[in-house]
This record gives C-alpha cells, structure tokens and sequence, in this order.
C-alpha cells in the first residue's frame, strides 16, 4: 500500500511540476519568441512565395491582354473588314499558353510551400499514385476537356471571333460567336448577348460558319403560276446591283446568282439565291439581299407567295459551282 501511494504521490507531483511550467513566466515568451523566429524565416519564405507567384500570374495575363488588344489595334487600324485566320488562331494560342502558365505557377509554388514545411516529397509518391487514382476516376470529364480543348487549338477547329455551332452531349446545340478558347471550356455569345461556356469534351461537331468564306442563302418562295424566267431575270439583275453597291460590294466575293427552283408546292415554288462572303457577314448581307429581292420582284408585279415569307441564312457549299450557277439561271430564261 505505502508504494502504491508513493507511486500516486509522484505522479501528482509530476502533473503539478508540469503545470508550473507550463505557466511559468517564460515559458509564453519562448513560445511567442519561437512563433517569431518561424514567422520571420519560414513564414515570411512562404509569404514572398505566395505575394511573387500573385505577381508573375498578374503579368502572365497582362502580358496575355496586352498583345490581345495589340492585335485588336492592329486589325482596327488595318483596311481588313473581317479578322484573319492567323490573327484567331494566334488569340487562341495566346489564351491556352496564358491559362497553362497560371497554372503551372500555381503548382510550383505550392510545391515549395510543402518543402518550406518539411515535408518530403519523395514520401508523397504513395498518397500521390492514390490521389492520382482518385483523380482518374472523379476528374475524367476535366481531363477530357483539356485533350479536346488541345486539339480544337491544333487543328484550328475555331477561333476568336469565330461564328460556330457547337452540337454538344444529349443532342444540344450552342450558337454564337467564341469569345474566348481555353484547354477546357469555350465561351460563346449568343445574337441576344447571353454567354453560353461550353465544356471542350462535350462538343460532338463543330459548324464553323465563319473560316476562310461564308455563304449567303436566301430563298424566295413566289407563285406557282409565275414565269420563272422573268424570276430569274430579275434575281440576277438584283444580284450584280447589289455586287456592284460600294458598301456590299466590299463585304461580297462574288456576284449573288440565282441556282432555280429548289422546291414545289401547289401552289408556291422557291427559288433560292446565294453568294459567297466575308466570314460572319453572312446573316448580314442576306438579311439586306432578301429586301432587295422583294422590292424588286414587287415593281415587276411578282408578290411572295401568300403564307410564305422569305427566307434568308447560310448553308455550307452546294455541290454546284457558281458557273453551274450561272448556267442554270441562264437556262431558265
């Protein structure tokens, strides 16, 4: 009994000295003078890491801004009505190398961080590979999106300032014109200023309608009765005034030429109109070409169908040539 209280008397009087200790009138003033001295060695370290790798993002994307608007004044102060496809291709590229810089800064700092902390990075290759394996099966959709946001950039799929229509997953369809391409997400702006961000994995198809040319299509649907010869007549003396107009004339690549009847009704047949343009001014100059037409199928007595209306967009290139074009408009006289 005597040592068992002896031995519970010296564990009392060790908790005691402990706590004396603890509270002891230096022992707070060595913990604090500890907390500076890391404070001032490694925490400062990890400050001026964290402050520089904010600064070089910071002059990654200003760098990446200014030869953006560089070339915005370029195109601007040059005599080109449409950007070129270099000058995209180039806003892309400057856009991907952006992001991937900012994020391999990200990384390297945090590396250093873990090594300002004592922590050994060759010990991190086991929960790394598990991470990893994690990694692979919560972030496939990510991982998708960057391989597929690298070969839209590669094979200059699209670009800035591109007209496109993205058929994405489950059938959907986003229109507009790209506003910005990264390795993982496109964003569009729609004709009603909405901003659509599309994951790069999840485009099916691509319909650029704005690389290289466009064309313009407008079909007009007359009456079933109508001479089309004086039709065409009259859509291919529409079509060289509006060649020869100096506004349309500069936004225009060929003359717009009649292609004939592409469909028949009981009592209505169209005749559809086309010509190729600059990238994305094709909605514009059909929108223009159609009242033409209109106007002038009015002064020679020819009215629209009744219950139709004209129609005017894009389509991709016909299998008929412009000189099987004109050839047909010809042989409809």
């Amino acid at each position: 009994m005597r040592e068992v209280f002896a031995r519970a008397g010296s564990s009392v009087l060790a908790r005691a000295d402990l706590t004396t200790l603890a509270f002891a009138p230096g022992a707070t003033e060595s913990v604090i003078g500890r907390f500076y001295r890391w404070m001032a060695t490694n925490g400062l370290e990890i400050v001026i890491w964290i402050l520089g790798g904010i600064l070089v993002v910071r002059f990654i994307r200003w760098s990446a801004q200014k030869f953006n608007d560089r070339i915005e004044a370029k195109f601007h102060n040059s005599d080109l009505i449409v950007q070129s496809e270099d000058s995209k291709h180039r806003r892309a590229m400057i856009d991907v190398v952006s992001w991937t810089l900012v994020v391999v800064v990200g990384i390297i700092v945090f590396l250093h961080i873990l090594t300002v902390f004592k922590v050994p990075l060759s010990g991190l290759v086991g929960p790394t590979a598990v991470v990893g394996a994690a990694l692979g099966f919560g972030a496939q959709r990510v991982v998708q999106d960057i391989l597929a946001g690298f070969f839209v950039v590669a094979e200059r799929q699209y670009g800035y300032g591109d007209v496109v229509a993205l058929t994405v997953t489950g059938n959907g369809e986003a229109e507009g014109t790209v506003e910005d391409v990264t390795l993982r997400i496109t964003r569009l702006r729609t004709s009603e200023g909405e901003v659509i961000t599309v994951p790069n994995g999840q485009v099916i198809k691509t319909t650029n309608r704005s690389k290289d040319w466009a064309r313009a299509v407008v079909d007009v649907p007359v009456p079933a009765d109508s001479d089309i010869g004086v039709v065409n007549e009259v859509l291919s003396e529409v079509g060289q005034r509006f060649y020869n107009d100096p506004y349309w004339h500069d936004l225009l690549l060929d003359a717009p030429s009649p292609l004939g009847v592409t469909n028949l009704e009981l009592d209505s047949m169209t005749v559809r109109m086309v010509t190729r343009t600059l990238p994305g001014k094709q909605f514009e100059v059909s929108r223009a070409l159609r009242a033409w037409i209109v106007r002038a199928l009015a002064r020679r007595g020819i009215n629209v169908a009744s219950g139709k209306e004209v129609q005017a967009g894009s389509a991709p290139p016909s299998g008929h040539s412009e000189a099987d074009a004109q050839a047909s408009s010809g042989g409809d006289k």
